[in-house]
């Protein structure tokens, strides 16, 4: 049967001589996915200026459909969708020249694991600094990550600050 040649950008496999290779790599359905591989990869700032450089799709304004779709040469992107990402490259812009608020980053899950698990285990006093800045953060000992995520089961809900209610004369069993 001999080697199979797989091509990651295709995603698709031929057998492997020199022929065959050359016409897959110089075919057209080649470059487009290789092109649409790179350019996921690329900045905000440049897709905009791409995007601006192109006059709008007549088509896509009035149908909603373009028969060229993503390899067509004018712009499918709307007022609106260009203005947003004016907006993510300024806010891009400004991260990068630190004239972002200084505000606290948030904790990565490691860091926070960590900080609890010596707050737990009495290494860190409620006198302590990092302690203090810990309770600052946060009203209690749920990572603020959970609260960012929408419709979670119930095992996972947060308990209300003054704890469940629970009956006294409740039996358990």
């Amino acid at each position: 049967m001999g080697k199979r040649y797989y091509c990651d950008y295709c995603d698709r496999s031929f057998q492997d001589n020199m022929h065959n290779r050359k016409k897959h790599l110089n075919g057209v359905q080649h470059q487009r996915a290789k092109k649409g591989w790179f350019d996921h990869f690329r900045g905000f700032s440049d897709i905009l200026k791409d995007e601006q450089a192109k006059k709008p799709c007549r088509k896509f304004l009035q149908r909603g459909v373009c028969d060229f779709g993503p390899s067509c040469r004018f712009s499918h992107m709307t007022e609106v969708e260009l203005m947003n990402l004016q907006r993510k490259v300024q806010d891009e812009r400004r991260h990068k020249e630190g004239l972002e608020d200084p505000v606290m980053p948030e904790p990565t899950a490691e860091e926070w694991l960590s900080r609890r698990e010596k707050r737990q285990s009495g290494l860190i006093s409620k006198g302590d600094a990092t302690s203090i800045e810990d309770h600052q953060e946060t009203h209690s000992d749920i990572p603020p990550q959970l609260f960012s995520i929408p419709d979670l089961p119930p095992s996972l809900v947060p308990p209300p600050p003054g704890g469940w209610k629970v009956n006294i004369n409740t039996e358990w069993g």
